[in-house]
């Protein structure tokens, strides 16, 4: 009863705090799509370059969070930038990577290579198989990636308040700092519920943008 009380008393504030949580995790994975994806159909070209690729992205992934900020806070000092909201959407960026890089080059690798003759047979050039034929059968596996890559960042987002980036963490770091478990139960369900409601919106978009003749595979 305590933790419920303590969530209504202080709405305004978790409002608030998730909006600055979104902002965070929305830029990161944005960013992540718009590099991410290129460079997963970039690497389907070479094998040895793809292998190399995912393998430093894996290696990021093994990084711990906040060992990653604390790296960034000296990196962007200089720049005025040493803490807050910039290193901490560098660093929600680097760990999108791995999922959308690796959902796209496997969705675009598992493509039926007869779908690739026949749409050379038509005369496509690259561009347009790319974008006519391969993209659209990729796409369910592409926003797949993109599903894991939000609810990660969420969750490690809820770190990036130790250096002063805001968010649902805040809750979480004042809970352990004050000894509180109302601050520190309410950070943890807040996060758990944008993780949930971001996976679920995110499934239904996946669903809407898939071709219907690929929705019962």
């Amino acid at each position: 009863m305590d933790v419920i009380h303590f969530a209504l008393t202080n709405m305004p504030q978790i409002m608030a705090r998730t909006w600055e949580h979104i902002s965070l995790v929305g830029v990161a994975v944005l960013v992540a799509i718009l590099t991410g994806v290129p460079i997963g159909i970039a690497i389907t070209q070479n094998k040895a370059v793809a292998d190399r690729v995912l393998y430093g992205a894996a290696i990021i992934m093994t990084i711990p969070s906040i060992a990653f900020f604390g790296v960034l806070i000296p990196i962007l000092s200089p720049l005025g930038h040493g803490i807050g909201y910039l290193p901490a959407v560098i660093a929600l960026i680097f760990y999108s990577q791995l999922p959308i890089i690796r959902n796209t080059y496997t969705a675009i690798m598992n493509i039926d290579p007869a779908l690739r003759e026949a749409a050379r047979g038509m005369g496509m050039t690259p561009l347009q198989r790319l974008r006519e034929v391969e993209l659209p059968i990729a796409l369910p596996v592409i926003l797949n990636g993109v599903r894991n890559a939000v609810v990660l960042t969420i969750a490690i987002g809820a770190i990036a308040t130790y250096i002063g980036a805001g968010g649902l963490g805040t809750f979480i770091s004042r809970g352990i700092s004050q000894t509180d478990p109302r601050q520190l139960i309410t950070g943890a369900v807040a996060v758990s519920v944008l993780a949930i409601v971001a996976d679920l919106l995110l499934l239904l978009l996946q669903r809407r943008l898939t071709s219907p003749g690929m929705r019962g595979n």
